[in-house]
């Protein structure tokens, strides 16, 4: 179902907690890494349909140690698996939320757009019909689409009344 119309107000204070708190979060996970794309190429997750293996493997190689290869660092693989597993699980809902961040800000920006569109269009109406500041108006908001077609990123075409 599309949504119809968001209308909400975030207040200077509760943006201010939310980031406060985020950034206390984020000082619990101070071995957080940032990969490149590439570096991402090349990279196993513990997904569901891996984790098993993974699962089998550790309790195999620890319960049998006599065929751990010298290069496999079983406490080290343990701590690994840990990490995996308790990432992943503030993943599941991390995951969620940040879909909703995105999602409510794209769709507030997409409505602040169609809103300042409208009153572009109606601005270069004034402007037509000679509105005293009109014209000012339009040609400042109308720079955004001459600047967006002088950069060649495919803007949107300027609006017309």
């Amino acid at each position: 179902m599309l949504y119809a119309n968001i209308s909400a107000v975030l207040s200077d204070a509760d943006k201010a907690t939310i980031i406060t708190k985020l950034n206390e979060a984020k000082a619990l996970l101070p071995f957080l890494i940032n990969l490149t794309n590439e570096e991402k190429k090349g990279l196993q997750s513990l997904t569901p349909g891996n984790e098993p293996f993974v699962t089998k493997a550790l309790t195999y190689a620890e319960a049998n140690p006599g065929l751990v290869p010298p290069f496999v660092n079983i406490p080290e693989f343990r701590k690994d698996y840990n990490l995996a597993v308790a990432i992943g699980l503030v993943q599941q809902v991390l995951l969620p939320f940040v879909e909703g961040v995105d999602d409510t800000s794209r769709a507030g920006g997409n409505e602040a757009w169609e809103a300042a569109l409208k009153f572009y269009r109606a601005v270069q109406l004034a402007a037509e019909m000679n509105v005293p500041g009109a014209q000012t108006i339009a040609e400042d908001l109308g720079e955004r689409f001459a600047k967006a077609s002088a950069s060649n990123n495919n803007p949107p075409a300027p609006p017309n009344p």
